[in-house]
């Protein structure tokens, strides 16, 4: 059997995507730092069988809950064009999947490991039909199949900096695909770091596809979907000349009306654990003494990504060490940092 294999990052929103219609399309756009570290690797061996068929592994065992979700996918690209995935419907895939991180430990899992499938799917497309793509197509292919599987998916294709949405201050910004950070990107963000402090590795109360279901009715939605719109153009100027106020009051911003909405929607979530709140006063207690550029931002969880220039590491890591640790769930914490997109492996 012929081989394939990607390995794809996570990603962490810094303007949130909450809140979506249609199949898999985003309200309002949103911009995220692309990890290094924090990635999975999925390798498919695969073979022309009859029907569809498909063996999943995770980390080595079997994992029925993926498959089934893996195999709901591929079958729903049939009502996307299904000339165009003619080749998946007679094929049987071995697919084996890790991840450098465990799971619920405020990572998206999701957007690593359904990109990398969608890489892999491109590049299985490629092989059967004996196609050639520039790499341009071939990455924006890629991260619109992403996005199908995993709405946030879509930007960890890229590395750096990602845009998803149509907003009218990007022209080439799309709904159906991400795009690499169109502008040049001040050195001070290049290289930035994420340290990630995990408060609970339990898994979230509310799944992501029922929190976006929750916009739908929110009497907050197209205020927050006009406020994304702002925050986006303002961090865009930040991340350009290296404005690192503005960089943390729109982060934290974004982070904080992500559980806003949550709070006040119908029914509604406290997501956030009070070790969470007590990181963020000490984020912000820290920043006042100190004068360091550190600031946070959250996913949809209590776990608290602590964002921060490479030139402050060694301080930064060293009081995340003595104090900020003792807020964390054993302790634990990752350390990341902005990396440079997804990688295909040689098998």
């Amino acid at each position: 059997m012929k081989k394939v294999a990607w390995r794809s990052p996570s990603n962490i929103a810094l303007i949130k995507y909450w809140g979506k219609h249609g199949v898999q399309l985003p309200q309002n756009p949103s911009l995220s730092f692309t990890l290094q570290s924090s990635f999975t690797e999925t390798q498919i061996a695969f073979a022309e069988a009859k029907g569809l068929q498909i063996d999943f592994h995770f980390e080595g065992k079997e994992n029925e809950k993926f498959k089934q979700k893996i195999v709901n996918f591929i079958k729903s690209l049939e009502n996307q064009d299904s000339n165009k995935y003619e080749f998946l419907k007679n094929i049987y895939l071995k697919i084996d999947s890790t991840n450098s991180f465990p799971h619920s430990v405020g990572i998206a899992s999701s957007a690593s490991s359904m990109s990398a499938l969608a890489l892999c799917l491109c590049s299985i497309e490629q092989e059967i039909k004996g196609l050639t793509f520039d790499s341009a197509s071939f990455f924006r292919q890629a991260s619109f199949l992403a996005r199908l599987a995993s709405g946030s998916a879509c930007r960890s294709v890229y590395g750096g900096v990602t845009v998803w949405g149509e907003t009218p201050i990007l022209t080439d910004a799309s709904d159906e695909y991400a795009i690499p950070f169109p502008f040049d990107l001040h050195p001070v963000f290049q290289d930035f770091r994420d340290s990630i402090l995990i408060v609970s590795s339990s898994e979230k109360s509310v799944s992501s596809r029922a929190g976006h279901a929750l916009m739908n009715h929110h009497p907050f939605a197209e205020v927050r979907y006009q406020q994304a719109n702002t925050n986006l153009a303002a961090l865009i100027d930040a991340l350009k000349v290296g404005d690192m106020e503005n960089f943390i009051k729109i982060v934290e911003n974004e982070a904080l009306t992500l559980h806003g909405l949550m709070m006040n929607s119908e029914p509604s979530f406290i997501l956030m654990h009070p070790n969470t709140l007590k990181i963020i006063e000490k984020i912000r207690e820290f920043r006042q003494i100190t004068g360091l550029s550190v600031c946070f931002t959250l996913d949809a969880g209590p776990n608290v990504h602590l964002l921060y220039p490479q030139k402050e590491e060694w301080r930064i890591r060293q009081w995340i060490e003595y104090e900020l640790s003792a807020f964390c769930e054993n302790r634990y914490y990752i350390h990341d940092q902005v990396g440079k997109g997804a990688e295909q492996i040689k098998v």
